[in-house]
């Protein structure tokens, strides 16, 4: 039997819950008796282990005997400790119950206990003699508290929660869990950034991954990820989601499969089981293109346009638009990588041209009929007598029209010579030794020296007023350097650029 001398201290810190209503109270004694013991509890819980603590207290009723708690009855039947000074812990059954002395003793049950009981056997000695004994017992009924249930020490990955940052146009973004508490066991829970070309800088469709998705897992060992991605340097949508790169859509089409609430900072799950701004951006400055256009003129006046899709961020078909000044138009698909080389325009039409896409005329998209150095040049031949100086311009076959104007001496005419036809002007024959042709839209002109066939200085021809003109015609010799000189003027007339005058002999 144990007689302590130490006096009794209060429950320990751990029983710190609040008192829980007892209901239900019953108590059962031997036949009245003036030794006995008053039991009472109260509960609280262990809210590390989820136990529901049960503190017992047992009062002796006598001021001049000390009680000896022969038997002690639990049930459940879990272990009842009396408290001790220094947090020492004494089983209640033999305890020495000092006189009008408590004690106070605690019981560990289940966290799912509804009732609890204790029965006290109790006897009184006089030296050796046994004075009385009483039998006192009590039940409890303990109320629910959803509150004891032990303290998580993880939290499962289907109820985690998580905080992100995201910045779109840097293309970055972090994923962090929510709390002190890691992932259970294995869990893992996949993010995944992904970014896009992308027809406008609004959401619109198609849209196509660019580069290589990143993807990272949260779990007991790793609590907080970062992300990043390139972006393109054209319109992009860059996405957060919830996920593996599983879950990543390759194209994004009209009528085809959506991200949803996946995109974290959604309003629906699973994406508002992560808390920061919406986890989706649309963006840039440049379209996901790259149009252009060349040019080559024809001798007839038209120009050949060529038009390009290839590219290196090309995705896209454009929609070329070709302008002439001149009211014509024509507009063309072109494929991603492709070219289209289809579109003459006419030279009637033609005047300055604009290839446009979207509306806009593109890089270098302007241009205005230039005449090719390899185009055949105009023919002038010359005839002359004593009476006529004959100016004639020849115009090769797959030109333009020229406009020439004839001058000698104070007379002038002027003709349009269409391609592949001729056009002659005849003058008299005066005192003037050059004659006059230009070609102004060539911004030309070549000068004809008066020579006639023949000896014009006699009475014949000229007269009397023509003095020094030859009379009679010239040989032959005389008409084939003639040619060879006009010969060598339509080779002049091919390498000049600008504004001057050619001399040659008729």
């Amino acid at each position: 039997m144990i007689r302590p001398k130490l006096s009794l201290r209060r429950p320990l810190a751990i029983l710190g819950a609040a008192l829980v209503g007892l209901t239900g109270v019953a108590a059962v004694a031997t036949p009245a008796s003036a030794h006995h013991t008053t039991i009472n509890a109260k509960v609280g819980c262990d809210r590390q282990t989820g136990e529901r603590l049960i503190t017992w207290s047992v009062e002796n009723s006598q001021a001049d005997k000390d009680a000896t708690l022969q038997k002690v009855t639990t049930n459940p039947g879990t272990p009842v400790n009396a408290l001790m000074q220094g947090a020492k812990e004494v089983p209640l059954q033999g305890y020495l119950l000092p006189r009008s002395a408590t004690v106070e003793a605690v019981q560990r049950v289940p966290g799912n206990t509804t009732t609890a009981s204790l029965e006290v056997h109790a006897e009184w000695w006089v030296g050796d003699v046994k004075a009385a004994e009483d039998t006192r017992a009590k039940s409890i009924t303990l109320a629910a508290d959803r509150s004891c249930a032990p303290a998580p020490k993880c939290v499962d990955v289907n109820k985690a929660t998580f905080s992100h940052t995201f910045d779109g146009p840097k293309g970055t973004a972090t994923v962090k869990l929510d709390g002190d508490l890691p992932l259970c066991g294995d869990g893992k829970q996949y993010f995944t950034l992904v970014s896009y070309f992308a027809p406008r800088p609004q959401f619109a469709t198609p849209q196509y991954v660019y580069g290589t998705p990143d993807s990272d897992f949260v779990s007991a060992k790793q609590s907080e990820i970062t992300l990043n991605v390139e972006i393109p340097d054209c319109h992009t949508q860059v996405d957060l989601i919830w996920g593996d790169k599983d879950q990543v859509i390759d194209e994004i089409v009209d009528g085809g499969k959506r991200y949803d609430n996946k995109k974290l900072g959604s309003p629906g799950a699973p994406g508002n089981r992560s808390k920061g701004p919406q986890g989706w951006y649309n963006g840039g400055s440049k379209s996901c293109v790259t149009p252009a256009s060349t040019f080559a003129s024809k001798c007839d006046g038209s120009v050949a346009v060529s038009l390009s899709n290839d590219g290196k961020i090309s995705k896209y078909a454009v929609e070329f638009e070709v302008k002439g000044e001149n009211g014509f138009t024509k507009k063309v698909s072109v494929a991603p990588g492709k070219a289209d080389s289809s579109i003459v325009v006419p030279a009637a039409d033609a005047g300055k041209i604009e290839v446009l896409v979207d509306g806009k005329v593109i890089e270098n998209g302007t241009y205005s009929w230039q005449r090719p150095e390899d185009c055949p040049l105009p023919a002038v031949t010359t005839k002359a007598d004593c009476k006529e100086f004959a100016l004639t311009v020849t115009n090769p076959e797959g030109g333009l029209p020229v406009k020439t104007t004839f001058t000698y001496g104070d007379k002038t005419e002027t003709r349009t010579v269409a391609a592949d036809a001729s056009e002659t002007v005849t003058f008299k024959a005066g005192k003037d030794k050059t004659a006059i042709v230009a070609l102004p839209d060539m911004d030309l002109e070549l000068e004809a020296i008066y020579t006639p066939e023949g000896n014009c200085g006699g009475s014949g021809g000229g007269g009397e007023d023509e003095p020094g003109l030859p009379v009679t015609g010239a040989a032959a010799g005389g008409i084939a350097a003639g040619a060879i000189a006009l010969l060598i003027a339509g080779a002049v007339l091919f390498v000049i650029a600008r504004r001057r005058r050619v001399t040659f002999t008729a």
